[in-house]
């Protein structure tokens, strides 16, 4: 039983080192207008195992054994790499940033909102 669960466990490992591929986690650029962009993920991997065996504790034939094996990968968008030219900055996609970038118009919009009042 041992041989099968290092067996599955080798397997699993590969999948895993295969999806975690730079690809994955920095895309393929694209071209916007006169822009390059180029998606940046944040990838996550994870995985577990056990093994177990015993037997009859009341000194009966009894016997057991088990095994079990599970993994998993998330892959979540982080923002693009964006370049024009010699210029290149991160652009977000995290509330955060969003949240940012909405502060920073409420000025000017709360001032068009007060003429627009008057």
């Amino acid at each position: 039983m041992a041989e099968k669960f290092d067996e599955i466990m080798n397997k699993m490992t590969e999948f895993l080192k295969s999806e975690a591929k730079t690809e994955n986690i920095i895309g393929q650029p694209f071209p916007l207008g006169e822009y390059t962009c180029v998606p940046v993920m944040r990838v996550g991997l994870g995985f577990g195992g056990g093994e177990g065996g015993g037997e009859n504790s009341a000194g009966g034939a009894g016997k057991g054994s088990g095994s079990g094996i599970g993994g998993g990968i998330g892959l979540e968008p982080m923002g693009f790499l964006v370049s024009k030219g010699d210029h290149i900055h991160f652009v977000t996609t995290k509330a955060p940033g969003v949240l940012n970038q909405a502060l920073e118009q409420l000025p000017s919009l709360l001032q068009k909102f007060l003429d627009n009042r008057k």
